[in-house]
């Protein structure tokens, strides 16, 4: 849960630091500037929302590693969604509209976060997992979409070492295979999902798990 917390406020920090300059810069995603990156994260603020009140009724059957459906292919930024997303983030039209919004909806986000109980089962896109595996994944994804977001800005706060440690041991149990200790978290999370390819360096210390990569959460 700390984790969870920690994650959050450090990537509205940073995004409640950026300038309107700064909104129109790439990010780490695909075809995405940063106020698409932004936009997506307002939505996915809400679906954290709803899942933190949609208690299931059955036992859980997933946890923090099993709820990743994991695949081979990068992000085009083709699919239907991704371009809505770009669609709706030019409709706030100034950078302060998206500041707003998502410091509206993620205090929010943050609270029932810290009032949730981390034993109840709650349900989403048809699995039912644990309040605290459900917040556990999450700490995942703000980690990886924290590095999206400062992928082409030098002089924003990276994820706290903390997120970064845990968010690779994640990424390690869905690989099955732990990266070279050689590698540090952020290069390890950016390499192991596809984010950037390896060097040649990289490539010969990964060995087998090369072979393996990227590992594209979604």
């Amino acid at each position: 849960m700390d984790l969870f917390s920690s994650s959050w406020t450090a990537l509205r920090t940073a995004i409640a630091d950026l300038s309107d300059e700064d909104f129109a810069r790439p990010s780490g995603c695909a075809r995405w500037l940063v106020r698409d990156l932004v936009c997506h994260l307002i939505i996915d603020a809400q679906d954290v929302l709803i899942t933190l009140v949609t208690p299931a009724e059955t036992e859980p059957t997933w946890d923090a590693i099993t709820y990743w459906d994991v695949s081979d292919t990068p992000p085009t930024g083709d699919d239907p969604l991704d371009s809505l997303i770009i669609r709706l983030a030019a409709a706030y039209e100034e950078p302060r509209l998206l500041k707003f919004h998502l410091d509206d909806v993620g205090s929010a986000v943050g609270r029932a976060a810290e009032l949730a109980d981390p034993a109840v089962p709650v349900t989403t896109q048809g699995k039912v997992l644990t309040v605290g595996d459900y917040l556990c994944a999450y700490v995942l994804e703000w980690t990886l979409h924290h590095l999206d977001l400062i992928a082409h800005l030098s002089d924003t706060a990276e994820p706290p070492a903390e997120c970064l440690a845990r968010s690779r041991e994640i990424l390690e149990k869905i690989a099955g295979a732990a990266f070279p200790a050689s590698l540090p978290d952020k290069d390890a999370l950016r390499v192991g999902t596809g984010r950037r390819a390896p060097t040649d360096a990289e490539q010969a210390e990964l060995g087998e798990l090369a072979a393996k990569l990227p590992f594209v959460l979604g």
